[in-house]
């Protein structure tokens, strides 16, 4: 091993009963989570965001170089504009502006089994919008120029257990990923090297909410695992 500074490793200890009945209870509450695309404008507590970002930021990394930012918008003008903005996208990605749609059919047949399409009122309903970028260069230091390592990976880990965290707040939650996603450095004031990666909105659901019925469909255990 390298000679390098050290700090104890700590868990919990928890007997065999004790870490089944945690995941299992986890893993139950975290199977309720479904994409929610109707937000009410009630407010939500701006500590129960920094948390869920906090938690974020303890993800794994590679060299510990954490390549992430989370850009946190609840400012009426900045959503009016990432909606206009991700609108304007979204209508060349269907074809809903009368040109030739950037997805193909089967993309298409796909999503519209979701009820999908370039409305996007919840980029202005939800009372947060978190837009995710990855640093390409930047470090701990975050100079802009040391390189960092498996970017895509490290803030794809980072997402997901900000979903999670949310998700354990009571937070309905949406990732949307416009294509192009360029307008989104604009809007937010970030760095060239940086890369936008998602946006999650995230907020209270509206009274009435609903998930289209195909979003329960979940593979099963044995389709997603294997014990070699």
């Amino acid at each position: 091993m390298n000679d390098h500074e050290t700090v104890p490793y700590a868990l919990p200890e928890l007997t065999d009963d004790e870490s089944i009945h945690r995941a299992v209870d986890f893993a139950e509450r975290l199977n309720q989570r479904r994409t929610c695309r109707w937000f009410s404008p009630q407010p939500v507590p701006r500590a129960v965001i920094d948390a869920a970002i906090a938690a974020a930021g303890s993800a794994p990394s590679g060299a510990n170089h954490q390549p992430w930012h989370f850009a946190v918008i609840s400012s009426p003008d900045r959503k009016r504009a990432i909606r206009q903005a991700a609108e304007a996208e979204e209508r060349q990605f269907y074809g809903s502006n009368g040109s030739t749609p950037k997805a193909g059919d089967e993309w298409l047949a796909a999503l519209r089994e979701l009820g999908t399409d370039a409305d996007k009122p919840f980029l202005e309903t939800a009372p947060y919008l978190i837009v995710v970028f990855a640093q390409r260069k930047g470090g701990i230091a975050e100079d802009g120029q040391t390189q960092n390592y498996y970017v895509s990976e490290s803030v794809g880990i980072a997402c997901g257990m900000l979903l999670a965290t949310l998700h354990e707040a009571g937070l309905a939650t949406l990732t949307h990923t416009p294509s192009p996603m360029g307008f989104l450095r604009r809007v937010c004031e970030r760095p060239a090297w940086e890369k936008p990666v998602m946006i999650i909105v995230t907020g209270h659901p509206a009274a009435g909410a609903t998930v289209p019925s195909r979003a329960l469909l979940k593979k099963p255990l044995n389709q997603i695992s294997s014990w070699l």
